[in-house]
């Protein structure tokens, strides 16, 4: 990882993992802390409904501390709560074994994401199936919610 300048994030319930396996994985983090090439995040007894109620809860004790009003609680808010704050959204979701659900995971951050749904099993998966989702990703429009109406009157006020 610090080899490629990878940086290691991890979310979920790390207080469930052993203490010596938890410890290990908090000093990596550390250590690649600084890296810059790319972003893993590990996904550890993860929940996007969990994520999502302990951001609330958080959010909650702020308002009552008198440290936020309800009013200004925004999507930001929201999002600088979750165990992915900091972290980008992402761009395309990998979806192995033909299913057609996100099984909770990301439900917050992944409201603009492109998905890419493969009938391959994850230990299946290599770089051609690889480079067939970027293909398909290659060819979307990224309309962030807007219709492809809007994004070329936008186009046409920017000419």
């Amino acid at each position: 990882m610090m080899r490629h300048g990878i940086r290691l994030l991890a979310v979920g319930s790390l207080r469930k993992l052993p203490p010596a396996v938890r410890d290990a994985l908090r000093a990596s983090i550390a250590a690649t802390r600084n890296n810059t090439g790319m972003t893993v995040i590990l996904a550890v007894s993860y929940g996007g409904r969990e994520d999502i109620a302990q951001a609330a809860r958080a959010i909650a004790r702020r308002v009552k501390r008198g440290e936020l009003a309800p009013g200004e609680i925004s999507q930001d808010t929201v999002s600088d709560h979750l165990g992915t704050r900091g972290v980008p959204d992402p761009d395309l979701l990998i979806r192995t074994s033909g299913e057609l659900r996100i099984s909770n995971f990301f439900l917050w951050q992944l409201a603009y994401t492109e998905m890419y749904v493969t009938d391959t099993l994850w230990p299946d998966f290599r770089e051609r199936e690889y480079f067939q989702a970027l293909a398909f990703f290659q060819q979307r429009q990224r309309r962030f919610g807007r219709t492809a109406a809007q994004i070329e009157r936008e186009r046409l006020r920017a000419v």
